[in-house]
């Protein structure tokens, strides 16, 4: 049945799949969130997504700027068609489809129409047109005639709608619905709700009143905690962020410990701004956190678990004592190994992801030309620590910049090795952990923690960052003061992130947005 599928498909794609400027594709998050929104959890998607791109330090950025290949539309093609076989097969039908035909070999408008009109709305984020229903409905009605079969001709016409741009990119159009998906996306990391949709439609996003009455429910479902994880997995770059490890080195370390470590800062993350409506600044101070048994052996602390046998998946709550190095999210694994190559940790690559994920502040790329052998070479007599390694390597003035604005700053992170285990010597040596951020001395991994909570800048990026990552690019000069807006409301609330969050869904910046 490939020719009918190809037809159904010839039917409904007319618009060409590269995104425009503005055109942003949905993440691979985005769209399994909408397929099982709308219909249900145990829709199994059957394929690999097309990988996202990342601009500025947000795959929300490079949204906007990627399109779809033949390859890729190839994949989005088997997937929809899997997912759309799940749906009308004989287990699901009654729940999913919602009606049955007349006949089981004979084409039915009517309960063709019922079911995508409802499914369409949701999946496009918006009603179909009256051309796009007849269009699709007909085109159940030819696949029906010629298969025989009710339910894979409306198969068809599904996997036609999940291969459109109308769902694989988020509609730009100045409209109510448009608006609705933007609020939904920045807030949910999903398509809107039905009464979104409703809202939207009644003209109720168009005035402060319902606005602000429709961004007040959604941040107090439980799906807002969706939106929080996606921000923070994007600006972190959780997408494939952990770098594989030499077992022979760090045999602690594992693809579940990788997996575990970004449940865990995102689960501290979760904790103390949702949860406890914490000041965003304690999350480079907070010495609480979860942990698993396989997180623990590497953190080499004891975790109580009710579950028999210590099941690996089992979350803890743990508190780190006073005194303890280990201290707020720049300590967790998800920091320290994650930005370390296989072999041995790196103060180069952890400086820099903290000047550029937490502090916004840009570090150049190295030259194509530059040596990196005397860095590498850990068993170097001359040169037993990272520091002196580091120190010899400056003597190069075309590195010394760079270096002088990351290395401080990652080497308060060497008592971490590569896989985020905690030592005091590196080849029987004492590791020296001073440094100092914008002025601030410190002595140790706590010392930086902080010095950056403290930074004026951490709580700036995060608002730069959130702006950035609602509407899809980084803020134009003249949104400038509306940026400084928000952070000086920011400090004013006691940097409590959700009323960030609600700021930039009630503004008329995002909801005027592209």
């Amino acid at each position: 049945m490939k020719l009918v599928s190809a037809f159904v498909l010839g039917v409904m794609i007319a618009a060409p799949v590269q995104a425009a400027e503005a055109v942003r594709r949905l993440s691979a998050d985005q769209y399994r969130n909408i397929i099982h929104d709308v219909f249900g959890a145990s829709i199994e998607l059957g394929g690999k997504l097309a990988p996202d791109l990342r601009l500025e330090g947000l795959s929300a950025i490079g949204a906007a700027r990627v399109s779809i290949t033949a390859q890729d539309m190839e994949q989005y093609d088997a997937m929809a068609r899997s997912i759309a076989a799940q749906v009308v097969n004989e287990k699901n039908r009654r729940q999913m489809v919602g009606c049955a035909p007349a006949s089981p070999s004979a084409p039915d408008d009517a309960c063709t129409g019922a079911f995508l009109t409802k499914a369409g709305a949701l999946l496009f984020r918006r009603p179909l047109t009256a051309a796009e229903k007849d269009a699709h409905v007909a085109a159940a009605r030819a696949a029906t005639v010629a298969t025989g079969d009710f339910h894979r001709g409306l198969s068809f016409a599904l996997a036609a709608m999940l291969s459109s741009p109308q769902f694989l990119f988020r509609e730009t159009a100045a409209t109510p619905y448009a608006k609705a998906a933007r609020l939904s996306f920045f807030l949910w990391d999903a398509g809107p709700d039905l009464v979104l949709l409703e809202a939207a439609g009644r003209g109720e996003l168009d005035t402060p009143k319902g606005l602000a009455r429709q961004v007040d429910r959604m941040m107090a479902s439980p799906r807002i905690e969706a939106g929080v994880r996606a921000f923070f997995s994007d600006n972190f770059a959780f997408d494939g962020a952990a770098v594989p490890k030499e077992t022979s080195l760090f045999p602690k370390f594992s693809t579940r410990v990788a997996a575990d470590a970004e449940e865990q800062t995102l689960k501290t993350v979760v904790d103390l701004l949702l949860t406890q409506k914490g000041d965003y600044r304690d999350l480079f101070t907070t010495r609480k956190t979860f942990l698993t048994p396989d997180l623990a052996a590497i953190y080499r602390v004891p975790v109580a678990s009710d579950v028999p046998n210590g099941a690996p998946e089992t979350w803890t709550a743990f508190e780190f004592p006073e005194g303890d190095q280990r201290m707020g999210i720049l300590t967790q694994v998800a920091f320290t190994a994650f930005h370390s190559p296989p072999g041995r940790g790196s103060p180069t690559l952890r400086g820099k992801a903290l000047r550029e994920m937490v502090l916004c502040q840009k570090v150049p790329a190295p030259p194509a030309d530059v040596k990196f052998n005397l860095v590498n070479d850990t068993s170097n007599p001359l040169y037993k620590t990272a520091r002196k390694r580091l120190a010899a390597h400056r003597e190069n003035p075309v590195c010394a910049g760079c270096h002088k604005i990351v290395d401080p700053l990652g080497l308060a992170l060497e008592n971490f090795d590569g896989a985020g285990e905690y030592r005091t010597q590196e080849n029987g040596e004492t590791i020296d952990t001073t440094g100092e951020l914008d002025g601030v001395a410190f002595h140790d991994a706590a010392g930086l923690a902080k010095a950056v909570r403290d930074n004026p800048a951490t709580p700036a990026c995060v608002v730069n960052r959130l702006a950035s990552y609602a509407l899809g690019r980084v803020p134009t000069a003249s949104e400038g003061e509306w940026v400084r807006v928000l952070g000086k409301d920011f400090a004013a609330h006691g940097y409590r992130f959700p009323d960030l969050m609600r700021a930039i869904a009630v503004s008329d910046k995002l909801n005027g947005a592209n």
